[in-house]
């Protein structure tokens, strides 16, 4: 083998090694942000706590109720990070978390390594809007370098059928056999407000009021492979439960209404003759926590979300794999904001999860969900006309180049496909200050729309859609969007595409 053969098979192992290595610093930095959960929420209750003491007597007589307040907090914190390491326990890592990651601290700087996602509709004082933000069944959980994790190659996510996906498969038959896992240390009988954290410092564990413990087996949950996580990562967290509310509560019904049934009409009207042996085949990107993923599943398409945000898989994974009953688990999604309520009650009010059982929605065979970039997975050759629909919500103006979104959706779909959008142009990497080379084109909708003809789409239906995003409903505040709804039709080969 001669000399140049040998130095390039080491600079390919070297990379290779430095992928893994900025993807295990960056799933350790997620689970990081969701084990310092409880810990960045008793800080915010001692801050109120520290406000309020400084008030005159007198004042403090007219909120003698807040103290008890701030206990309820602490027990609403409690029953949250009660789900949260739950969820946790159930995640298996796509990589060895133990691995040694020195070689990633000089090579790349530390926004590299970020999980892109951000927070939409209602912000906390922390909160800047500079990234964003399962299924029953998951090929692998994301990558921030684009691959597929725990891969040598990029593997590219197709409908059952079309590509050979083992992994995938297993999954597949393990949801419609109706199998879950079942950790034994839950008590489903337990009162959501007795759940208490214990020894947060040492191993993140969980117990109840019964002294059940939610034993760590994982040893990448070990404090010393945590890391210090900036507070924007633990907001990320917060979001994540927000973001519970609008897929799998009943109290996100109206939002769901208002985004998915759209769609999902369209979908149904368009595809009325969905037959059992050869159902279309629908891809979601942007897929969140995947229940408009499901949803269209079980209007009988194969259906394949898309997901890169590993805040998202991991959550999204535990929901659709491991729960085992409508309303299992309790949370307290709008705990962490002090405005704009109406009350306390409605403050600390909790939300039963999940609204439905998905093993047993009536999913259609092929249900999966893909982890990592929409631009490189789906930008392999074996995924070009393979799709009949392509449905982005709230997902365009996730790119740094929508222009390379529109072409990805159009070569992927087959001829006569159709792209149906819904959602805004909030773009997620506008008005990032103090990193200069993060990319971000951000054309007007007038722009958008004639790129998309450009790339050989007609459109069918366009309509503006009013609609909220995780939005606390019974906030004095409402943020609304007026999102851009449309139907295109990928034309044929034949025609020509600028026409």
């Amino acid at each position: 083998m001669s000399g140049g053969r040998v130095e390039e098979d080491e600079e390919r192992t070297r990379q290779r090694k430095l992928e893994e290595a900025l993807e295990i610093k960056s799933l350790r930095r997620i689970v990081s942000a969701y084990l310092n959960y409880p810990e960045a929420s008793e800080e915010d209750v001692k801050r109120y706590e520290r406000s309020f003491n400084r008030l005159p007597p007198a004042h403090k007589a007219l909120l003698s109720h807040f103290p008890l307040k701030f206990e309820r907090l602490r027990r609403c914190i409690s029953t949250n990070s009660y789900f949260i390491f739950n969820m946790l326990q159930a995640f298996e890592p796509p990589i060895d978390m133990s691995q040694d990651t020195d070689c990633c601290d000089d090579s790349c700087p530390d926004h590299a390594h970020d999980d892109q996602f951000c927070c939409r509709g209602e912000k906390n004082a922390n909160d800047h809007l500079f990234s964003r933000e399962s299924n029953v069944c998951a090929c692998e959980p994301t990558s921030t370098s684009g691959r597929m994790c725990c891969l040598e190659s990029k593997q590219t996510c197709c409908p059952e059928g079309a590509v050979d996906s083992p992994k995938a498969s297993t999954i597949n038959k393990e949801v419609e056999n109706g199998v879950h896992h079942d950790p034994a240390h839950r008590n489903h009988d337990q009162h959501p407000e007795e759940k208490e954290v214990t020894d947060k410092h040492s191993g993140h564990c969980v117990s109840d009021c019964n002294g059940n413990d939610c034993s760590s087996s994982h040893e990448w949950l070990e404090p010393s492979l945590q890391m210090n996580v900036p507070l924007v990562d633990v907001d990320k967290v917060r979001c994540i439960i927000r973001n519970i509310v609008r897929d799998w509560a009943t109290e996100g019904q109206k939002e769901r209404d208002q985004c998915y049934k759209p769609i999902l009409e369209e979908l149904h009207s368009l595809f009325p003759d969905r037959k059992n042996e050869s159902p279309p085949a629908c891809l979601v990107p942007g897929a969140g926590l995947g229940r408009l993923a499901l949803e269209i599943s079980c209007l009988g398409f194969i259906s394949q979300g898309n997901e890169f945000s590993y805040y998202m898989m991991i959550c999204s994974s535990f929901i659709l794999n491991h729960t085992q009953k409508v309303g299992e688990w309790t949370i307290y999604p709008w705990i962490h904001s002090n405005s704009n309520s109406l009350s306390d009650s409605d403050q600390l009010r909790p939300v039963s999860i999940p609204d439905i059982h998905p093993a047993s929605a009536g999913i259609t065979e092929g249900f999966s969900m893909c982890g990592g970039d929409f631009v490189e997975v789906y930008s392999d050759p074996s995924q070009v006309g393979l799709w009949d629909a392509v449905v982005t919500c709230f997902f365009i103006d996730t790119a740094h180049n929508i222009i390379e979104y529109i072409e990805v959706i159009s070569r992927i779909l087959k001829d006569g496909g159709v792209w149906i959008n819904l959602g805004p142009l909030l773009y997620h990497f506008a008005d990032m200050y103090g990193q200069e080379d993060e990319m971000s084109i951000e054309p007007s909708l007038e722009d958008v729309k004639r790129i998309i003809l450009h790339y050989g789409f007609v459109f069918e239906k366009e309509r503006t859609v009013e609609t909220t995003y995780t939005t606390n409903p019974k906030s004095m505040m409402q943020n609304r969007y007026y999102a851009a709804f449309w139907t295109m039709r990928k034309k044929s080969t034949t025609e020509d595409p600028t026409s």
